[in-house]
């Protein structure tokens, strides 16, 4: 009686172990065709981030084959729009977004019968063409990426910021647009209209500030940058340190270069430093003059031989 009922255990174990393997096979081939039918998106935008941007000239990819590494390569976008893979030869990518570089490349190996059913993996090392250039005054130019969501801004921080001699305005040109020219400031807060979207490709020139030349009898003369586009008389000649004490205040004039040449345009800089007259605004590249006074200048040098001969006639009475 124990052998039947043993032998009516070990049966019903085997039956049930059988239905269990069959369920689990038909679990498993469910899952595997819903996998297989669940349509893979057309463009990664749908799944976000910064995947829906298309490749082109210049990008560098990486390209991997699952459980064939030996298709597995490394590969730069070609100026025709191209990669080169091992067996397939060469893909046009230019234009197609990941997902459908990816769908191009398994669609060549499976046709021509290298894989079967393959599935491929697409990671982009460097987006060159999804860069804008920065030019001009920043403290580092170059191409940087515009991955996602970006602005003037974000484009000019990753470039290093301002140089000192960045002038007012930023020049942003789109592709196949006329450029546009938007304000700036030390102070982005003067102008957060000027914080505009940057797409890939787009070129931003960041211009160099303008400058006026202070000459003549003054404590340093030089050029100097007109940072927040203005720049008045009475700053440059600060700028300079002063006007030197044989300056002919009555005789200060700009020198301004026009469409028709050079023009000369008188300044009462001695009313200006009694606060007698308006400031003057200077222009981009005019050349502020402070001749020297013959009359102080004489009077300077007898003075300065008065003091020469009274101080060697001291060293002669000590003797």
């Amino acid at each position: 009686m124990r052998k039947v009922w043993n032998h009516s255990f070990c049966c019903l174990c085997i039956v049930l172990g059988a239905i269990y393997a069959d369920t689990q096979t038909a679990t498993s081939t469910v899952d595997a065709a819903a996998a297989l039918a669940t349509p893979k998106p057309e463009n990664l935008s749908d799944l976000g981030g910064d995947a829906a941007l298309r490749l082109g000239t210049g990008d560098l990819i990486e390209v991997s084959v699952y459980n064939v590494p030996e298709l597995n390569t490394k590969t730069r976008v070609g100026g025709a729009g191209d990669i080169y893979l091992p067996l397939v030869d060469y893909v046009h990518v230019a234009g197609l977004t990941i997902n459908e570089a990816e769908a191009a490349i398994e669609k060549r190996l499976d046709q021509g019968g290298f894989v079967k059913n393959p599935h491929v993996h697409l990671f982009v090392d460097e987006y060159t063409s999804a860069g804008a250039s920065v030019l001009g005054e920043v403290a580092r130019p170059g191409v940087y990426p515009v991955l996602g969501e970006q602005r003037l801004f974000d484009i000019i921080s990753a470039a290093g910021g301002f140089t000192d001699k960045a002038g007012k305005n930023v020049t942003v040109t789109h592709r196949d647009k006329e450029p546009i020219v938007v304000p700036i400031s030390r102070n982005l807060a003067e102008h957060p209209d000027s914080n505009i979207a940057i797409a890939p490709g787009d070129t931003i020139n960041v211009s160099h500030a303008d400058i006026v030349y202070v000459v003549g009898d003054v404590l340093r003369p030089s050029g100097f940058l007109m940072q927040s586009g203005h720049l008045s008389v009475l700053q440059a000649i600060a700028l300079a340190g002063g006007t030197n004490s044989t300056a002919k205040l009555s005789g200060a004039r700009i020198v301004h270069k026009g469409p028709t040449g050079l023009s000369e345009t008188p300044v009462p800089l001695k009313k200006l430093l009694q606060a007698k007259a308006d400031d003057v605004e200077l222009q981009p590249n005019d050349i502020l003059f402070v001749p020297t006074s013959a009359r102080k200048f004489l009077e300077g040098r007898t003075a300065e031989a008065a003091i020469q001969m009274a101080t060697a006639a001291a060293l002669i009475s000590v003797r």
